[in-house]
């Protein structure tokens, strides 16, 4: 069977984690390798100050002290006997739309996996709880099984956010580019016992691009969103217009 490497940026006892790797074991031998606890929003980070600590919670379950991108490059380089067939990271609890994937753990875990030649696949369900996690359980199995026989195009993976819903049987796939989204009153402002000003990052009200085709408004609408991620971010249209307008030299 192939292996499928399963991780997450919510912590090994995620509730998500668990319905993805009980997924990914129909269509491969699934190795979880995911952060002690919860590590959101870290984006791409490596641990590069302290040694990590690995722990063997079970046969195929493993937990490591860092994040989410340790989680890859130790299970590949470290727990693994061999390269996995998959990585599939998830299933985050709250969706990875538009700005979210440049902070998103989640993502950062495929990326990594891309980076280092595996195909790979981010699995995200917006959505209040309770969430319906075998729902996106159900979609990532579908869609990984399809990766498996088809394969993904070069430095490519796949960011998939499920609606959250109770089944998907009348869930239709969406495949859609990278939406906008800004938040307005992000930032709290709190006072200690002592009087002393404290910020906190967090919430907001988001306004969202509604356009046709972008992987919010393709959520918003129940539609299941997958967004293809490059790992090349030049943007090759200013490329051609920076060359053309200042010259090579």
């Amino acid at each position: 069977m192939p292996i499928i490497l399963v991780t997450n940026d919510d912590g090994v006892h995620a509730p998500g984690i668990k319905a993805l790797a009980e997924a990914m074991a129909k269509v491969g031998r699934v190795v979880i390798i995911a952060p002690e606890r919860d590590n959101s929003a870290v984006s791409h980070s490596l641990t590069m100050d302290r040694p990590l600590r690995v722990k063997k919670l079970q046969k195929d379950i493993y937990t490591i002290d860092g994040t989410p991108t340790d989680c890859v490059i130790i299970g590949l380089e470290k727990i693994l006997g061999e390269p996995p067939a998959l990585l599939a990271s998830g299933i985050n609890r709250g969706g990875n739309l538009c700005e979210d994937i440049s902070y998103s753990g989640t993502v950062s875990a495929a990326i990594e996996g891309t980076m280092l030649g595996i195909p790979s696949i981010a699995v995200s369900m917006p959505g209040e709880e309770p969430l319906h996690y075998h729902t996106a359980g159900a979609v990532a199995c579908r869609v990984a099984a399809l990766v498996l026989e088809k394969g993904l195009p070069d430095d490519t993976l796949l960011n998939i956010n499920v609606p959250n819903q109770p089944d998907s049987d009348n869930l239709e796939i969406r495949f859609t580019r990278q939406g906008k989204r800004v938040y307005s009153n992000v930032i709290k402002e709190t006072s200690d016992p002592w009087g002393r000003k404290h910020y906190w990052i967090g919430g907001g009200i988001p306004t969202w691009d509604k356009g046709a085709g972008t992987d919010a408004h393709e959520v918003q609408a129940d539609h299941i969103s997958i967004t293809p991620i490059h790992l090349d971010l030049t943007n090759y249209q200013a490329l051609d217009y920076l060359t053309k307008e200042f010259g090579s030299g």
